[in-house]
């Protein structure tokens, strides 16, 4: 539980840094790493596998629910 709230705080703060590096004109930068938010989120649509709760589960310890 704790480790889903963390990932969608990390993404929420990671889209609103991209917001903000875009409006400061450094696109190239905002794109890399927009590019890195939408392969991940299509990688945890696609096999149900998020790297960044997997790591946070290994991090705090947590057991997944669904095994």
């Amino acid at each position: 539980m704790l480790s889903e709230r963390i990932q969608r705080i990390m993404m929420g703060t990671l889209l609103t840094v991209i917001l903000y590096l875009i409006n400061i004109q450094e696109t190239m930068i905002a794109s890399y790493l927009l590019a890195a938010v939408v392969l991940l989120v299509f990688v945890w649509a696609i096999f149900d596998f998020c790297p960044s709760i997997w790591a946070l589960r290994k991090i705090f310890k947590e057991e997944c629910k669904k095994c």
